[in-house]
């Protein structure tokens, strides 16, 4: 999948990998997609949960290996 910017949050945990999506996805602009990578088990929750109260896009999810990667594209 195409993306415009990409946070490697691999051993972070909770709240920081949300909190890092945050902050970059602020910057970009409306269509632009983020890939952000992490293998903290509570972002299965978090990621989502955050681009629905947000209003971003999760495109979709990829599982390799216990990492996970997150597509979120700006409204």
């Amino acid at each position: 999948m195409d993306f415009d910017d990409e946070i490697d949050a691999r051993s972070l945990l909770c709240p920081l990998p949300v909190l890092k999506a945050r902050k970059r996805l602020k910057g970009m602009d409306a269509g632009q997609v983020l890939k952000l990578v992490a293998d903290d088990p509570a972002a299965v929750i978090d990621v989502p949960h955050f681009c629905n109260e947000q209003g971003y896009e999760l495109l979709g999810v990829v599982l390799e290996g216990g990492v996970r990667t997150y597509f979120i594209k700006v409204p």
